[in-house]
């Protein structure tokens, strides 16, 4: 059966208040369930948090020997900055970069001296070449006035 929109409901204020629900026993009213709900969920809540909370700490607990490990490795690496002298790096590199500057200098006068070197020699080769042939014109001028000084 449809109602009609004229229909109206009504309620009666002491049929309201009399209702009740009866649970093992207990006889509860409406506004217990108003009073009761968020007093449940509170306590709920409470727990899901405090359980959660508590296998957090279980987690860190069981990594803390990751931490551990962790703090001894950066110990060790403290150890070998300091005894590497790293706060003196800085000087020590301005000095290398200072020497190295000295070194590329020094090696472009080497360079220069090499170039002459290589001329030099090429001149003295020349020169050597030519020697050669003035002394065996020479030998063999002398071998002719030899043979001239000596007839047959």
């Amino acid at each position: 059966m449809a109602r009609r929109r004229s229909d109206k409901i009504s309620f009666d204020e002491d049929q309201v208040d009399e209702t009740s629900f009866s649970v093992g026993g207990y006889t509860f009213k409406p506004v217990h369930f108003l009073v009761i709900g968020p007093v449940l969920s509170g306590i709920a809540t409470g727990i899901y948090f405090g359980y959660d909370a508590y296998n957090r700490f279980l987690d860190v607990e069981a990594n803390i020997g990751v931490v551990m490990e962790a703090e001894g490795r950066i110990q060790a690496l403290e150890q070998t900055v300091g005894d590497n002298d790293v706060a003196n790096l800085q000087a020590q590199l301005s000095s290398i970069s200072t020497n190295m500057a000295t070194i590329l200098e020094q090696q472009r006068t080497l360079l220069d001296l090499r170039s002459a070197v290589e001329r030099a020699t090429l001149i003295t080769d020349g020169i050597d070449d030519k020697l050669r042939r003035i002394q065996d014109d020479i030998d063999s001028t002398w071998d002719a006035i030899d043979a001239l000084e000596k007839p047959l």
